[in-house]
């Protein structure tokens, strides 16, 4: 997984309340159990004209214009700026895999489903909640090509005008995301007292091991 610790990038905002999982992710395609390749189908029902299908090539797929995602002054944007409520709906990882694919490194929004928001340090996404008037004025902000730093560290962003917002985040899941250890590498920094069980259970129950 990769780490993060400090993050300047263009903001793309997202003005939606309540936009849960399906929409992040839509049904069909969580037959997949594999990460990576679902940037090209993330908000699948609100970037494209016709509905899609696991394994299509969306590159020759017929987009919604008005959508934000499809607008070229916003490629490549890695801080998604959202409202109250984001990832409710069905618990699904491969929301965070989709966003993660595409590109997002951040979202900032006043809240988020609980699931979801665990599920974001578990992928390398920084879930970043500040107060509904603090996103009320990245909102009136924010344009093409605005940035915002991003501290995890000091847990701060920092727009344009050097205004910094503060935030709040549970020490080890900052610990986690900020040394880019998953729960399979998080396992892993055990692996001495891991070994050093198995040898004094093999040991006092040998019959196990046999």
């Amino acid at each position: 997984m990769q780490a993060f610790k400090k993050l300047k990038a263009t903001v793309l905002p997202l003005d939606r309340a309540n936009i849960d999982t399906d929409a992040i992710i839509p049904k069909q395609f969580l037959k997949s159990i594999h990460r990576a390749g679902f940037g090209p189908y993330l908000f699948d029902e609100w970037r494209y004209q016709d509905m899609g299908e696991p394994e299509m090539d969306c590159s020759q797929r017929p987009l919604k214009q008005d959508f934000i995602l499809n607008n070229p002054d916003y490629q490549g944007t890695e801080i998604l700026l959202t409202r109250e409520n984001f990832g409710c709906g069905s618990s699904r990882e491969h929301a965070p895999w989709a966003l993660e694919d595409f590109g997002f490194r951040a979202i900032i929004a006043p809240s988020f489903a609980d699931i979801f928001y665990n599920n974001c340090f578990k992928n390398g996404i920084l879930p970043i909640m500040l107060a509904a008037q603090q996103v009320d004025q990245l909102f009136i902000e924010v344009q093409a090509g605005y940035q915002l730093s991003i501290d995890l560290d000091t847990q701060s962003v920092t727009t344009p005008t050097g205004q910094v917002f503060g935030f709040q985040i549970d020490g080890s899941r900052k610990y986690r995301l900020f040394n880019g250890l998953d729960d399979i590498a998080l396992t892993l920094l055990q692996t001495d007292k891991i070994k050093a069980y198995e040898i004094e259970r093999a040991k006092r129950a040998p019959w196990l091991f046999v």
